[in-house]
């Protein structure tokens, strides 16, 4: 929307569509300051309108400024592990080990995507892999392994390979939250738990980043402490009333539609700004 709405300016001379900027890719180098950079943050890198000799372009770039971190997030997985292991394969770029400061992420948003873009990201070569789970529109479970997590850890036998968590090549820091804005769909409070509890058996970095527009929470000074809530949501991303919700089957949970501001980032009576071990101490 502000892409287009500010189409023909600067900061936007062709509206959404992609548009490469090869002038600023020596901004970086010239930051002191070390920073986290989300790279990309109103497109995607890896979109097929973007030649790979561009890519190759950007990844020098990032990695000529070693000061800084950049996260590189995408829902192109399957060009994000052809380009990178392609990448990997030549000499004096990615080698066998990846730039620190370079971390790749995919979107999941869901249990279907899950079981596509993690493999994708497992199989490319990284410093730090990371999901943003956001906006989460249905329940996803990370852990593959037999038994429990907490049971994986105490019986290694038990892990399996290409287990997100606990393999060889797993996630190290995990991102969720929920959708805001027109049309935003409700995020029901146990998908968010069931992620963090997964995260924290694993000792893998959890943030929760917001409820987005909808919010299971209401305490006695928030104002919409005395009405019921706006609708239902169940297990399963099912939204309803009150009285459908009654009588169907399935946990369901009611939320309100207070906005984002409103319904803030608590989870359980406190925040969860888990970082990976990298970024540790860092504001």
């Amino acid at each position: 929307t502000i892409a287009r709405r500010f189409a023909g300016t600067p900061a936007y001379p062709a509206g959404f569509a992609v548009t490469l900027r090869p002038e600023r890719l020596d901004q970086p180098s010239r930051w002191r300051r070390p920073r986290q950079i989300f790279v990309c943050s109103m497109a995607d890198l890896f979109h097929g309108a973007v030649p790979d000799e561009y890519l190759d372009q950007v990844f020098a770039a990032m990695q000529a400024a070693p000061q800084h971190t950049f996260q590189v997030l995408t829902k192109r997985h399957g060009r994000l592990g052809s380009y990178l292991n392609r990448r990997a394969a030549r000499p004096g770029t990615l080698t066998t080990a990846p730039a620190p400061n370079i971390w790749v992420g995919v979107t999941v948003e869901s249990q279907r995507w899950a079981g596509i873009r993690i493999p994708a990201l497992q199989a490319a070569p990284a410093a730090v892999r990371f999901l943003s789970c956001e906006p989460l529109l249905g329940p996803v479970r990370l852990c593959s392994c037999d038994g429990a997590a907490l049971e994986v850890q105490r019986h290694p036998f038990l892990v399996n390979p290409s287990c997100p968590l606990h393999g060889p090549r797993r996630i190290d820091w995990v991102i969720t939250g929920g959708e805001s804005g027109a049309g935003a769909r409700p995020m029901h409070p146990s998908w968010v738990r069931s992620l963090r509890d997964e995260c924290e058996a694993a000792g893998v970095a959890f943030h929760f980043k917001q409820w987005g527009r909808f919010t299971p929470q209401a305490s006695v000074g928030d104002p919409w402490h005395t009405r019921e809530p706006d609708m239902w949501v169940s297990m399963a991303g099912d939204v309803a009333t009150e009285a459908e919700a009654m009588t169907a089957r399935g946990s369901w949970s009611g939320v309100y539609a207070v906005g984002k501001r409103a319904a803030g980032r608590e989870l359980d009576g406190r925040t969860w700004d888990g970082k990976p071990a990298a970024l540790e101490g860092t504001p």
